[in-house]
């Protein structure tokens, strides 16, 4: 049997397509949270974002790193 995606809300599994079980068929499961696609794509993106070089005109950024410390 294939596996079947659900989403749990209000105490209940919802399938989020269509299942092929009979009506008030018994079945047993293992709940298993999978990824938000969703929130991976926007975390790609991120990601992306900040693996970008951006160039800021000083050579060596980290030789002024107590410049502001009190």
């Amino acid at each position: 049997m294939k596996t079947i995606r659900a989403i749990f809300e209000g105490g209940v599994f919802r399938p989020t397509e269509r299942v092929e079980l009979p009506d008030h068929c018994t079945v047993e499961f293992e709940p298993r949270p999978v990824a938000d696609v969703k929130l991976e794509a926007a975390l790609d993106a991120v990601y992306d974002v900040l693996s970008e070089r951006y160039e800021s005109g000083e050579p060596d950024v980290a030789a002024r790193h107590d410049e502001h410390q009190p």
